[in-house]
C-alpha cells in the first residue's frame, strides 16, 4: 500500500508544488491532502491542477477540536508535511502523529528561528546581520517553533552583493531540490 502524505501550507505552495510533481507518478507514496488555514492560498490552485484533495479549516476547528486529527487518520495518513505553514501545531496533532510531522524553515535553525521568524522575516534578519552563509533546515515539529529535532540542513554562501531576492531565490533552490527528497527518505524508514 501506497504511503500517504498530508501537506500544510499557508500561502503560495511551492514547496508544496515540488512535492506533489515529486510523488505524482511515485509507486510507493502519494499526496493525499493539501490542507489550509488560507482560502486565498494559491496552494489550493497547485493542489488542483494535481487533482488532490483539499481542506480548509480555521482556527477554532484546528485549535479546539480532533476534527483535523480525525480527518488525517481517516485518510491513514503516514506523513504530516508543513510547507510555509505558519500557526503553531496544537498538541492533540502531535501527540496523534507523533515523529511523523516535519516542517522546512529557511534558515541553519537554531540561527533565526521561533515565533514571527518566516520568510522574508528571517531573510532579512539574516543580511541586517551580515552572515556570510544561510541555509535551510528540515526537522520534525514539536510543540514549540522550530525546535523539533534537525533531519537536515543545507547551506549556501551569502556574497557580499547578495540582496534579499537573492537570499531568498538561494535558499529556495535548496528547498525545492531537498525537501521532496528528504520526505522520501523518510517514508521509505517508516514501516
Amino acid at each position: 500500500m501506497k504511503k500517504r502524505i498530508a501537506i500544510f501550507a499557508s500561502g503560495s505552495g511551492s514547496n508544496a508544488q515540488k512535492i506533489m510533481e515529486h510523488f505524482k507518478n511515485n509507486e510507493e507514496a502519494e499526496v493525499t491532502l493539501v490542507l489550509t488555514n488560507n482560502p486565498e492560498a494559491y496552494v489550493l490552485q497547485r493542489a488542483d491542477n494535481f487533482e488532490i484533495p483539499t481542506h480548509i479549516f480555521d482556527r477554532s476547528e484546528f485549535r479546539d477540536t480532533d476534527e483535523i486529527v480525525s480527518l488525517l487518520r481517516n485518510l491513514e495518513i503516514d506523513l504530516i508535511v508543513l510547507a510555509g505553514f505558519l500557526w503553531l501545531i496544537p498538541k492533540n496533532l502531535i501527540e496523534a502523529f507523533p515523529n511523523r510531522i516535519i516542517n522546512i524553515h529557511p534558515s541553519l535553525l537554531p540561527a533565526y528561528g521561533g515565533k514571527g521568524m518566516y520568510g522574508d522575516h528571517v531573510h532579512k534578519s539574516v543580511l541586517s546581520n551580515k552572515e556570510t552563509e544561510s541555509g535551510i533546515t528540515i526537522h520534525y515539529v514539536n510543540e514549540h517553533f522550530d525546535d523539533g529535532e534537525i533531519i537536515y540542513q543545507g547551506r549556501f554562501k551569502i556574497e557580499p552583493t547578495d540582496d534579499l531576492e537573492m537570499v531568498k531565490f538561494k535558499g529556495q533552490q535548496l528547498e525545492h531540490t531537498h525537501f521532496p527528497r528528504v520526505v522520501e527518505n523518510l517514508l521509505k524508514k517508516m514501516k
